[in-house]
């Protein structure tokens, strides 16, 4: 798979595995995130098996996203597929009960980190002449649950940016398309609750969640369809989980 990709949110959870099974497949990787150890890390690891090259920069901030996008290296600036990975949940309250710093992080997140990076990388994608386009979005971008109001509100809007998304660069021939997780035992809940290990470790107990390698291998059989396939919405769950609020455990 002769490939140039761009990962967002490289560092751990979904991100990490992709970076993981994309070298293997001999792409070509650039990897972003906020923690410049961990890409490293990740470099010096992936580097005997492909090229590597890491951006480190908040997908938050507008600035840092659009330099990180004019410092890649010429023989970087034709970009296959952009996966728009970055993005978090915080807190789970009822609304009124809610903290407004974890809703603006989510949204700055999720969404529009999302805009920010698919702006500035888009010439980029229009270049390699056969751009790709997937975002990690999640059974939230459809469904809601009690306590997950401001989270879900960011997925639905993935969802509808990457469905408007679709129509707007159709022109183009540039594909784009959503992986949609259910739960998967990632970092995810840990940074939900803040920490709380025994908090998140409660989420996964009783069934078996996805896994990182499993979204990762969902993005790979996205990627691999031929030209004239685009897989638009790939909805993932454990077979556990029925949807986003069904779940059935064991003892």
């Amino acid at each position: 798979m002769e490939k140039t990709l761009l990962i967002t949110g490289a560092t751990a959870g979904f991100g990490e595995a992709m970076a993981l099974l994309f070298a293997d497949k001999g792409c070509t990787l650039i990897l972003t995130g906020r923690r410049q150890e961990r890409l490293d890390e990740l470099k010096e690891h992936l580097s005997a098996k492909t090229e590597v090259h890491t951006l480190c920069f908040d997908v938050r901030n507008r600035a840092e996203t659009e330099a990180a996008a004019a410092s890649l290296p010429e023989n970087l600036q034709s970009i296959d597929v952009l996966i728009n990975n970055a993005g978090l949940a915080l807190g789970k309250s009822t609304l009124p009960n809610g903290d407004p710093d974890d809703w603006d992080a989510m949204i700055d997140t999720n969404v529009k980190g999302l805009l920010y990076v698919t702006r500035a990388f888009l010439s980029f994608l229009r270049r390699s002449g056969q751009g790709h386009i997937i975002n990690v979005g999640s059974i939230a971008g459809t469904e809601v649950y009690p306590g997950g109001n401001v989270y879900c509100a960011s997925k639905h809007a993935v969802n509808a940016l990457s469905k408007a998304l679709r129509q707007e660069l159709l022109p183009e021939g540039i594909r784009v398309g959503q992986i949609r997780p259910g739960l998967a035992d990632t970092e995810f809940s840990l940074v939900r609750y803040k920490g709380d290990a025994a908090k998140a470790e409660q989420v996964y107990r009783g069934f078996e969640a996805l896994t990182a390698a499993d979204v990762a291998d969902a993005a790979h059989y996205m990627i691999s369809a031929p030209p004239h396939v685009c897989i638009n919405d790939l909805e993932i769950t454990p077979t556990a989980q029925a949807n986003a609020f069904m779940l059935e455990k064991g003892d």
